[in-house]
């Protein structure tokens, strides 16, 4: 056998202002074929797990570009069409292949191009013909759009918020790919559309219980070969936004789409009871004071740059500021000018410096004061699961007896080596303050005492009953309180 793999992927938050280009990419992960790391990084898992499995095999696996950029705004027409004709390049060269596996987010819009990950797996299709295998590996935080499931043969996406089982969900691929090019099954996708958008966390109920039945209903029902719910991301102003429940079975149309529509319905059922509850900045650095036990993690919960946001507000580090609180680590702001100064000034120095709240209003005001340097990283990077996340060249500052640390590429908080790897202890804080919606939680909770979750500003569109769509359909919950007609008996 032959198969083809190759990764592109992103996030787009279409109301967010920082635009995405080639630079961008080439920050985060850029890797010409053969040249992908051993480790993956969350959309590229398809690879690494890929050559074991064909090494196993006996196949052969023929690498095309894998490439990455943090969550941000719309991507560069141009630089979308650049990396997408250069995977497709790398594909026609291979021809003939006997499958192509893919690793993509979903949640990718460029300009010009409202499904990019549509538009290059309807390319593909369109290359290798109707016979050979499509498949992908995908984040839930994405839009599964009709013209995705008409290339696709199947798809298998992460099941865990936080994403920790980006790995676990590369295997299940490519042992679905596996089988089906061996003849033993013949996957076929049912689709149902649960007409929702919410947050889903599975580190907490009712999206706990629910992740671990359709598990155990993989385990249990030989005919089904995967289940996925597609969260869906409200940020994303896009036609078919909104959260849905897809259904891998073994030539089972039918029963696949019964089963589809039940868990969809169930899912919809406990609508607006997923997200963790979230408390403002004054009374999130409040209960933080009052505490007996540390640390205590206060997750900025909107101003998450994997959801697209810059990743600079500073509206919890004011309410710190305003309260007098020493012991207390950020991390992070993300600033690269002001990184930028801290470095030519270097370690050791006291510097007047502006840094924060650049990017957008309801991010709250740039800070003003004079900071010590005291250590400068390039290239840091933090743990992400089996990952290594990079953070850019970074600069950790001292404010009023308040460490922060700046960074020049955004990420989220995802690990406490953050703060290990610019020097500080995350332990010995009484109060760490992170921008992370869940993804934090997987390591975070091993350390804190508290983890209070803060909705501090708007740098996000958060509400989506509210928030000013212009393509995303008007038609699902909460902006209609019932879109599938339940309180009419018509479900």
């Amino acid at each position: 056998m032959r198969i083809f793999t190759a990764a592109l992927a992103t996030e787009t938050n279409t109301f967010s202002p920082i635009c995405v280009d080639r630079r961008a990419f080439e920050a985060s992960l850029y890797a010409p074929p053969g040249q992908h790391p051993e480790t993956p990084t969350l959309c590229t898992a398809p690879i690494t797990v890929g050559r074991r499995v064909t090494r196993e095999k006996g196949w052969e696996l023929i690498e095309g570009t894998a490439t990455w950029a943090d969550p941000a705004g719309l991507v560069n027409r141009a630089t979308y069409e650049e990396l997408r004709d250069e995977i497709l390049g790398q594909l026609s060269a291979a021809m003939p292949v006997d499958a192509v596996v893919m690793g993509l987010h979903g949640a990718m819009v460029a300009a010009g191009y409202e499904d990019t990950e549509g538009d290059l797996l309807s390319r593909i299709r369109e290359i290798v013909g109707p016979d050979v295998l499509i498949c992908a590996e995908l984040d839930p935080h994405s839009h599964l759009t009709a013209k995705r499931v008409a290339a696709l043969d199947f798809a298998v996406y992460f099941k865990e918020f936080p994403h920790t089982d980006f790995v676990d969900r590369a295997e299940d691929l490519w042992r679905i790919a596996v089988e089906t090019l061996e003849g033993r099954i013949k996957p076929d996708m049912s689709v149902f559309d649960c007409k929702m958008i919410d947050v889903f966390p599975t580190s907490r109920e009712p999206m706990r219980s629910f992740v671990d039945k359709i598990m155990q209903i993989e385990k249990d029902d030989p005919d089904v070969l995967s289940i996925s719910v597609i969260h869906g991301f409200m940020v994303g102003d896009v036609p078919e936004m909104g959260t849905k429940l897809l259904v891998v079975t073994d030539d089972k149309p039918e029963k696949g789409a019964a089963l589809a529509r039940e868990l969809g319905l169930e899912l919809f059922s406990k609508r607006g009871t997923f997200m963790v509850p979230q408390i403002d900045e004054r009374e999130a650095v409040a209960r933080a004071i009052a505490a007996t036990a540390w640390p205590v993690v206060i997750a900025d919960v909107w101003d998450n740059p994997g959801g697209g946001t810059a990743g600079d507000a500073t509206v919890i580090l004011g309410e710190l500021i305003a309260r007098g609180v020493t012991s207390a680590a950020i991390g992070t702001i993300w600033d690269p000018v002001a990184v930028q100064i801290c470095f030519a000034a270097g370690e050791g120095a006291e510097i007047p410096l502006r840094f924060g709240a650049k990017s957008a209003p309801g991010t709250g005001n740039p800070v003003d004061g004079t900071v010590k340097v005291v250590k400068l990283v390039k290239n840091a990077e933090m743990q992400f699961g089996e990952s290594l996340a990079p953070f850019g060249d970074a600069a950790h500052i001292v404010l009023d007896g308040i460490d922060i640390i700046l960074n020049s590429t955004r990420a989220q908080s995802f690990d406490p080596s953050l703060f290990s790897a610019m020097g500080i202890d995350p332990a010995r804080q009484k109060i760490l303050v992170i921008k992370s919606t869940n993804h934090f939680f997987a390591s975070f909770s091993k350390i804190a005492a508290e983890i209070l979750y803060c909705s501090a500003g708007t740098p996000y569109p958060n509400n989506p009953a509210t928030t000013p769509y212009r393509r995303a359909p008007k038609t699902i919950w909460p902006i209609v309180a019932d879109p599938h007609g339940l309180e009419r008996g018509a479900a």
